[in-house]
């Protein structure tokens, strides 16, 4: 479905700056081509997914990682360079849309210099910063360079009409276009229903599985001695896999390690509940089907920020997407074996606890629907529709 008046080239720059925004701008780009075929082109930054779609980054988004607060002094002369350079290529291309994909602490820093130095270029941000957990401020000031956000979340929109944001669309969130392989099969499911799989989740970095994996192992280790029979499976990054291992070498209940994401999604499909750090993750977990308790442990100082910055009942997206804390979470002194395996045992049950999980995450497919366009396919509509004429 082509834009009104898409009939001459359009040139689309979009500037991607991790993996989660490179693979949201692959599906973009694929979706931007089968609405406009051969009149599109695309430039700007990206990773490995658009790289496979066609785009010829202008660095790679590897040098923009960073693992710790210590990284960012010395990597911070790089990382402005990187921003003006990115700037000064958006205005030689001089596109017809600049799409900056997440990672707002890089993506928005160049929306704000093209803005200033060539406001005739459109701008749409593809998912929408946390305004609604803390520094909602942010909503109001992008709107003074940001024409069109695109939100995964379907309240984000409200939110940023109540706080002044940019016209905010709701697209959906990518999780969506992939429910054929999160939800079991019906071999899975009797599986599930026979088999007392825990998946155990400490997290994607190597700082939160450190925190993590000892209360973990404890909390697998009290479950055992209150006579719960469960598997315990542990899904691992490749890169993170001898980390697992080293940090759960100890641990009374030895897990079943698992490595790449097929795996993880194999381990979701046939899982009786989860025990996860909280994240990403639980929205998954729960549009799978699977019962779960939550944790987070981080340091004294991250505590003390967060008590204070955030503004939102839960951490849990679940949670916020349904409007009730249906999956309870345990934090900071909270993270312990005590609290955690009382609440697993009743999640790996059959009862009250159990089913009222089930009902709550049964309820996601309509509060999340996008009708019958998919995530992907709304967003390149919406980019399409704000190409400048």
């Amino acid at each position: 479905m082509n834009a009104p008046g898409m009939a001459q080239r359009a040139n689309i720059f979009l500037v991607a700056a991790e993996e989660s925004g490179d693979r949201l701008g692959a599906n973009l780009m694929r979706e931007l081509r089968a609405n406009l075929g051969d009149h599109v082109t695309f430039s700007g930054v990206g990773g490995r997914a658009m790289a496979q779609q066609g785009l010829a980054t202008l660095f790679p988004i590897d040098e923009l990682s960073i693992m710790g607060l210590a990284s960012i002094p010395r990597k911070l002369p790089m990382i402005l360079r990187r921003i003006r350079q990115t700037t000064d290529s958006v205005l030689s291309v001089r596109p017809d849309v600049l799409v900056i994909i997440d990672s707002p602490d890089f993506t928005q820093r160049v929306a704000k210099r093209v803005r200033r130095r060539d406001p005739a270029i459109p701008i749409v941000d593809y998912v929408s910063p946390t305004v609604w957990a803390w520094r909602p401020g942010r909503a109001r000031a992008m709107s003074r360079y940001v024409d069109r956000l695109l939100a995964l979340l379907p309240f984000e929109p409200d939110v940023h009409k109540r706080l002044g944001g940019p016209p905010c669309t709701y697209v959906g969130h990518p999780l969506l276009e992939q429910l054929d392989v999160l939800r079991p099969n019906v071999l899975e499911e009797e599986r599930r229903q026979r088999e007392a799989v825990l998946v155990v989740l400490p997290g994607s970095r190597r700082i939160e599985i450190r925190h993590h994996m000892q209360p973990f192992g404890e909390t697998l280790a009290q479950l055992r001695d209150m006579g719960v029979a469960f598997e315990p499976v542990l899904p691992a990054l490749p890169h993170l896999a001898d980390l697992i291992r080293e940090t759960s070498a100890n641990w009374p209940v030895q897990p079943h390690i698992v490595i790449g994401d097929d795996e993880r999604r194999a381990a979701f499909r046939i899982a009786r509940a989860a025990l996860a750090k909280s994240g990403t993750v639980t929205l998954e977990l729960a549009l799978s089907g699977v019962p779960m308790a939550t944790a987070y442990r981080g340091t004294a100082w991250e505590a003390f920020i967060a008590r204070r910055l955030v503004r939102v009942p839960s951490v849990i997206l679940a949670n916020l997407v349904l409007g009730e804390n249906a999956v309870p979470e345990f934090l900071q002194e909270d993270c312990t074996a005590a609290r955690l395996a009382p609440a697993l045992r009743d999640l790996m049950q059959d009862g009250q606890v159990r089913r009222r999980q089930l009902d709550a995450f049964g309820r996601l497919d309509t509060v999340m629907s996008t009708g019958e366009r998919s995530p992907s396919q709304r967003a390149a509509d919406a980019v399409a529709a704000t190409i400048r004429r």
